[in-house]
């Protein structure tokens, strides 16, 4: 079967909001092509989530066409040519053709053109210069089918250029190499990547965050991030990173037990790291992570409750109940990643699913039971529930009251009020 044909027959492309916009855009005589991801994944038989447009109309005129046909249109980089397209099922980004007037190394000036061999020149990797019609007929300026083909990262023209456009490029080369290349990176475009390494400290911290985490989530990212370590980018975009043996063994773990599906960019990063908690803030700050994702880091790489895969079932309990579920399974994953390879499976990954199963029991004290048994209204209610509650945890949660309501006496019993 042919590319065209396997093109055609896409889900995506045949949806009615795909098929309406395409109509839309192409009702004043301009032309209109899919390009980039979305091409490339079906071409290799992936899912499609977003979906680009390139098109020969100028920005204006492409809102004033998808609006006539009841489109809502926002405006979303208007000056670089760029507008969505807003359906019930899905948002279309649409770009008009265009080619880089200047550039800095981290954004560019565009000037707009009908030129499609102009506009595919000016994109980063020949794999994302593939274009098709709204039939599925596919356009390939450059050879990128070729390469996809190879499972090769390739940038277009001189890769050195490609890189002084836009140093992030550097980093898109390793997350585009590790989601879809095969074997070892081009070298041409690794070397241009070495050697152009400096440009990355320009560039703002959530853009470093956001490929760090991307590639950090791909099956491959174990090599990818020793490539990148080799190559001496690691050092100037994630220095911090002093535990990539650990990382790399988490990666494989979760490859072997097919966890991949659900890998988590945050705990993989975590298991790169060795920082405590002023170390965790500073990488916080400089890669503007999420307060949830610097606590998150911060919790699982400086508890110290004693994490090994020969917990007992009541040790497993007291950690869940004192630790909470999520910074168990933190802390287990690095402890499973600590441990020789192909040792202990079956417990570390009984840990999990103990973890996964357990429900959050309940201490059946309340504020009126210790105000009848004599603490009076205040702190003291909150200090004296605190008490039980340990011995509570010590005891596995016992479930009997009279018990509790035993050891509530003894504990009022030993406060004077």
């Amino acid at each position: 079967m042919s590319a065209e044909k396997d093109l055609a027959r896409a889900a995506w492309l045949n949806e009615a909001d795909t098929k309406s916009v395409m109509e839309a855009l192409v009702s004043g005589g301009g032309t209109a092509r899919f390009v980039g991801g979305c091409v490339r994944n079906a071409l290799l038989g992936e899912n499609v989530v977003d979906i680009d447009i390139a098109t020969t109309e100028p920005p204006e005129r492409t809102q004033a066409l998808l609006e006539a046909k009841g489109i809502k249109v926002v405006p979303t980089g208007i000056a670089h040519g760029t507008v969505t397209a807003v359906t019930p099922s899905r948002h279309f980004e649409i770009t008009t053709l265009r080619v880089d007037v200047a550039t800095d190394g981290r954004r560019a000036d565009v000037a707009f053109t009908g030129d499609w061999l102009e506009d595919a020149k000016r994109r980063d990797f020949t794999i994302n210069a593939l274009y098709c019609d709204a039939d599925g007929t596919l356009h390939d300026p450059l050879g990128g089918r070729d390469d996809l083909k190879a499972r090769r990262i390739r940038f277009i023209g001189d890769a050195h250029r490609r890189i002084r456009e836009d140093y992030l490029r550097i980093l898109r080369f390793f997350r585009f190499h590790a989601w879809y290349g095969k074997g070892e990176p081009d070298a041409e475009s690794l070397r241009a990547c070495a050697e152009e390494r400096e440009g990355l400290r320009q560039l703002s911290g959530e853009r470093v965050r956001d490929e760090l985490m991307k590639i950090a989530k791909a099956d491959a990212a174990g090599a990818a991030f020793r490539q990148m370590a080799a190559s001496g980018i690691l050092a100037i975009v994630l220095p911090e990173a002093s535990r990539l043996d650990r990382f790399e063994k988490l990666v494989a773990i979760e490859a072997e037990q097919l966890f991949v599906a659900d890998a988590d960019p945050v705990l993989r990063l975590g298991a790169m790291l060795d920082l405590d908690e002023a170390g965790v803030k500073a990488l916080a700050e400089r890669l503007r992570l999420s307060n949830k994702d610097r606590d998150r880091l911060t919790a699982m790489l400086t508890d110290r409750t004693k994490i090994v895969c020969y917990l007992s079932m009541r040790e497993v309990r007291r950690a869940l109940y004192l630790m909470g579920r999520d910074l168990f399974k933190d802390r287990v994953s690095l402890g499973w990643a600590e441990d020789r390879p192909g040792h202990n499976t079956f417990q570390w990954r009984a840990l999990l699913a103990m973890a996964d199963s357990w429900q959050k029991p309940e201490l059946p004290l309340t504020g009126d039971m210790i105000k009848a048994a004599g603490v009076p209204e205040g702190p003291e209610i909150g200090r004296v529930r605190k008490e039980v509650e340990e011995w509570w945890v010590d005891s596995d949660f016992i479930d009997d009251e009279f018990s509790i309501i035993e050891r509530l006496k003894a504990v009022v019993q030993a406060t004077v009020y």
